[in-house]
């Protein structure tokens, strides 16, 4: 294994899903400016996901198909088999 490969300046960071607000404490290299004050009274830098293993359908079993500007409707359309002119 080369040496000096993996950064060494890991950090505790709060990380929250700001889909579901469900967050958790974890190590990273990751930087923020923002704080938040976790549950053992100390503050640690904030990182917000969009999503995380407790709002992705693949782990929660729910699908969710968010489809805001009808581009199913428009692929559906523009491939769907045509009928032959006789």
């Amino acid at each position: 294994m080369k040496k000096d490969l993996h950064p060494k300046s890991y950090q505790l960071v709060v990380f929250r899903d700001m889909s579901n607000g469900h967050s958790f404490l974890s190590r990273s290299t990751a930087a923020s400016k923002e704080m938040v004050k976790w549950e053992d009274g100390n503050e640690y830098p904030l990182i917000k996901l969009e999503i995380s293993n407790t709002s992705h359908p693949f782990y929660t079993g729910k699908n969710m198909l968010v489809d805001t500007a009808g581009r199913i409707d428009k692929f559906r359309k523009r491939y769907a088999k045509k009928e032959p002119t006789k």
